[in-house]
C-alpha cells in the first residue's frame, strides 16, 4: 500500500479532480473574467493598506494598548493577511489553476481559510471582551496581558488548525466521490465540519451580543446611558456586517456538501460569494475606527505627512504630524485609560 501523500507532488491530480468535479476544468479566461479578478486585487489592496493604517495606530501610541485595541490590532492583522492571502489565491486561479500539484493547492487554499478563519475568531474574541467590559466581569487581574496574549493565541493556532486539516491528511485525494465541486480538492465532509465551526461562531457572537442588550436593557441609569447605546449601536452594526458577508458563502458550501457530481450549475459561481465575503475584512476597520474620533484621527494621521500643506511648509512637518495623537477626551484627559473602551458617534470615552 502506498503512502496517502504520494499523489502530493503529482502534477496530474489537480485536473483528474476538477475534470470530474466540474463541467470545464478551468474557465475560459474571458475579459469579464479578468475585470473581476482585477477588481478582487484592487479590494485586497484597500484591504492591506487600512489594515495597515489601523496596525500602525495601535502599534505607536501607548494610549492603544488595552485590551479592547488589542484584539482590534489582531483583527486587523489577520484582515491584512486574509488580503494578501485572497491576492495570491486570485493570481494562482484560471488557467494556471491546473499547473499546482496537489500541495500547492492545499496551500493555496489554505492560506486564504486561515485568515478569513482568523479574522473570523477575532471577531469572536471582540465580542468576547465586549461582553467582559458591559458585565463588568473582572477577569482582567494582573496577569491581564498574559490573559490576552494567551487568547490572541489561541485564535492563530485554532485557525492554523482548521485551515491545515486538509493538507494533513483530510482531502479526497483517491476518492473522487467524496470530493467537493467548489473546493475539487476538499472532501465534503471537511467543508460541512468548517461550516459547522463558522455557524457556531456565528451562533456565539449572536448570543452574546444579545446578552449584551439584556444587560443593557436591565441596567441602571449609569451603565445603559448614551455610551453604552452607542457601543450596542456599534456592535450591532458589526454583526449585521458579518451575517450580510458571510452567509451567502456558508448557503453555497452547504449546498456543496448534499449536492451530487454536477447537479447544482449554482456551485461554479462560488468565487463570487467568497469574494463578497472578503468585504467583511474590508468593512471592519472601518466600523471599528470610525465610530471612534481618536482613533480615527490616529489612523489618518500618516497621511498627514504627504498633504499639500506638509510637503510647501505651511504649517506642518513630517515629525510633528507623527507625534502620538492626546486625548480629544475630556474624560480621558482626567482619567487613565480603561482596559475596555467603549465607542460612541465620533468618540471614544470610558
Amino acid at each position: 500500500m502506498g503512502s496517502p501523500y504520494e499523489d502530493y507532488l503529482n502534477p496530474n491530480k489537480v485536473f483528474e479532480h476538477y475534470n470530474f468535479t466540474k463541467e470545464t476544468p478551468v474557465p475560459p479566461d474571458t475579459p469579464s473574467r479578468q475585470a473581476a479578478s482585477a477588481f478582487i486585487v484592487l479590494l485586497c489592496c484597500a484591504i492591506i493598506l487600512e489594515n495597515l493604517l489601523v496596525l500602525a495606530a495601535v502599534a505607536r501610541n501607548s494610549k492603544f494598548h488595552s485590551a479592547m485595541y488589542l484584539f482590534l490590532g489582531n483583527l486587523a492583522a489577520s484582515d491584512l493577511l486574509a488580503g494578501v492571502a485572497f491576492i495570491a489565491n486570485t493570481l494562482l486561479s484560471g488557467p494556471r489553476t491546473l499547473q499546482l500539484t496537489p500541495v500547492l493547492w492545499f496551500i493555496r487554499e489554505g492560506s486564504a481559510f486561515i485568515t478569513l478563519s482568523a479574522s473570523v475568531f477575532s471577531l469572536l474574541a471582540i465580542a468576547i471582551e465586549r461582553h467582559v467590559a458591559i458585565a463588568k466581569v473582572k477577569v482582567y487581574g494582573s496577569d491581564k496581558s498574559c490573559r490576552m496574549l494567551l487568547l490572541i493565541g489561541a485564535c492563530w493556532v485554532i485557525s492554523l488548525a482548521l485551515g491545515g486539516l486538509p493538507i494533513l491528511g483530510w482531502n479526497c485525494l483517491g476518492h473522487l466521490d467524496a470530493c467537493s465541486t467548489v473546493l475539487p480538492l476538499y472532501a465534503k465532509s471537511y467543508v460541512l465540519f468548517v461550516v459547522t465551526v463558522f455557524t457556531a461562531i456565528l451562533l456565539a457572537i449572536v448570543a452574546l451580543y444579545v446578552r449584551i442588550y439584556c444587560v443593557v436593557r436591565s441596567s441602571h441609569a449609569e451603565l445603559a446611558g448614551p455610551h453604552t447605546l452607542a457601543l450596542l449601536k456599534t456592535v450591532t452594526i458589526v454583526l449585521g456586517v458579518f451575517i450580510v458577508c458571510w452567509l451567502p458563502a456558508f448557503i453555497v458550501l452547504l449546498l456543496d456538501t448534499s449536492c451530487p457530481v454536477r447537479a447544482c450549475p449554482v456551485l461554479y459561481k462560488a468565487h463570487y460569494f467568497f469574494a463578497f465575503a472578503t468585504f467583511n475584512s474590508l468593512l471592519n476597520p472601518v466600523i471599528y475606527t470610525w465610530r471612534s474620533r481618536d482613533l480615527r484621527r490616529e489612523v489618518l494621521r500618516p497621511l498627514c505627512c504627504w498633504g499639500p500643506r506638509t510637503r510647501q511648509g505651511h504649517g506642518g512637518t513630517p515629525g510633528r504630524c507623527l507625534l502620538p495623537l492626546r486625548s480629544s477626551s475630556s474624560l480621558e484627559r482626567g482619567t487613565q485609560m480603561p482596559t475596555s473602551p467603549t465607542f460612541m458617534e465620533g468618540n471614544t470615552v470610558v
